[in-house]
C-alpha cells in the first residue's frame, strides 16, 4: 500500500535502512544532483553504506559535490530512494523499466508527482526539492557541513534562477541564509552556475536564437536544439540547462517553449511561462508535468508534430487565459 508521509517519517525510513541506492532524474540539474548528493553525505556521516544513479551523463561542473564522499562500490540495494523525481518515467526508460515498483521512497516537491513511490514525502510548496533535505537533515541528527550545503545551496539556486524566479519565498531566502551560515560556497557556485558559459554552450545558444519563432501575436516564443547542433558547437545536453529559459525572457512573451531533439529521436519540450499561463497544465495532456512556472514533456514523432501537438497546448492555454481576462472585466 503506498502511502503519503512527512520529512520525520522519512528520515526514520533512511535511519532504518541501509545499502541505500540515490536515485536522480535524466538531465540531471543543480536540484536533482545537489538533493542527491547532499543525501549521500548525510547517509554516510551515519555510517550507511549508499550510491547514486542517474541514467545521463552528469556534467563537470558538479564534480565539486563528490568532495568527502566515500566510494561505497557497486551493491544490491535493500532501499531505494528517488529524489526530484515526479514520475518514474523520468529515470529514462531502461531505469523506470528497472525500478518501477521497487523505489521505497521519493522526495520531492513536484505538485504533478505521480506518487509511484511505495513512500513519498511530497511538498508542492518547496522552490525546490534542496528546501526539504534541509529540515531532513535536522530530523536525522546530522550536521550541515560545508559539503552538504554546498549541495543544497545549488539545488536551491539553480532551481528559483539565483532567486529570480516567482516560485522565490521567504523560506526559500531563510534557508539559503542559513545554509550560508553553514558554510556554502556561495561566490564560487553562483559564477560557476550563473556567470560562467563554456564556448560551445555559447555557440549552442547562438544556434538555438537563430531557430526562433514567434506565435499568437507574440504571446509563444518556440527554439529548437538539435543533435546537429550539438555536433556543430560542440556542446551537449549536460549544459542545457539555460536554454528553456531564453524564450521566457522576451518582451511579450507569456509562454517559452524549447524543443530538443533527443539521441533517440524523441523530442523533450521544455515550457517555461509568466502569469497567468500554467506551464504544467500545457504539459499534462501530453504526458508531462512540472510546475506552474517550468514544466516538461517528451514527444515521439517529427519535429515538426512535436511542434504542432504542443503549440496546441499553447493555444488553448492562451485562450483559457482571455476568457478569464473578460469575465473579470464583465460588470
Amino acid at each position: 500500500m503506498k502511502m503519503r508521509i512527512d520529512i520525520a517519517r522519512a528520515a526514520e525510513l533512511l535511519r532504518e535502512n541501509d545499502d541505500i541506492l540515490v536515485l536522480c532524474h535524466t538531465h540531471p540539474d543543480g536540484d536533482t544532483l545537489g538533493c542527491g548528493y547532499a543525501l549521500m553525505h548525510m547517509l554516510q556521516s551515519l555510517g550507511k553504506r549508499c550510491r547514486l544513479e542517474c541514467a545521463d551523463e552528469i556534467a563537470p561542473k558538479y564534480n565539486f559535490m563528490l568532495e568527502g564522499l566515500a566510494d561505497c562500490g557497486d551493491f544490491e540495494p535493500k532501499f531505494i530512494t528517488a529524489v526530484d523525481v515526479a514520475d518514474i518515467k523520468l529515470l529514462s526508460g531502461a531505469s523506470a523499466e528497472k525500478y518501477d515498483g521497487r523505489v521505497d521512497l521519493c522526495i520531492d516537491h513536484h505538485g504533478s508527482n505521480t506518487e509511484y513511490a511505495k513512500t513519498f514525502c511530497v511538498d508542492a510548496s518547496a522552490a525546490a526539492c534542496a528546501e526539504m533535505l534541509c529540515p531532513l537533515a535536522d530530523e536525522l541528527g546530522v550536521e550541515i557541513t560545508p559539503a552538504i550545503a554546498n549541495c543544497l545551496y545549488t539545488g536551491i539556486s539553480t532551481d528559483t534562477g539565483c532567486f529570480k524566479f516567482s516560485n522565490t519565498t521567504a523560506r526559500t531566502h531563510i534557508l539559503a541564509a542559513r545554509l550560508m551560515e553553514c558554510g556554502a560556497n556561495v561566490p564560487e557556485i553562483n559564477r560557476v552556475f550563473f556567470e560562467t558559459k563554456s564556448l560551445s554552450y555559447v555557440k549552442l545558444e547562438r544556434f538555438a536564437l537563430d531557430s526562433l519563432k514567434m506565435y499568437f501575436g507574440g504571446q509563444c516564443a518556440v527554439i529548437t536544439v538539435t543533435q546537429e547542433m550539438f555536433a556543430k558547437s560542440g556542446s551537449n545536453d549536460s549544459e542545457t540547462d539555460a536554454i528553456p529559459g531564453l524564450s521566457r525572457q522576451i518582451e511579450g512573451v507569456k509562454a517559452g517553449v524549447t524543443i530538443k531533439e533527443s539521441k533517440d529521436g524523441t523530442f523533450k519540450i521544455s515550457v517555461r511561462t509568466h502569469t497567468p499561463i500554467d506551464a504544467s497544465e500545457i504539459c499534462r495532456p501530453l504526458g508531462g508535468g512540472g510546475h506552474v512556472r517550468a514544466a516538461g514533456c517528451r514527444i515521439r514523432g517529427s519535429r515538426d508534430e512535436a511542434e504542432k501537438l504542443i503549440l496546441e497546448q499553447v493555444e488553448k492555454a492562451l485562450k483559457e487565459s482571455d476568457k478569464k481576462k473578460q469575465a473579470v472585466k464583465k460588470p
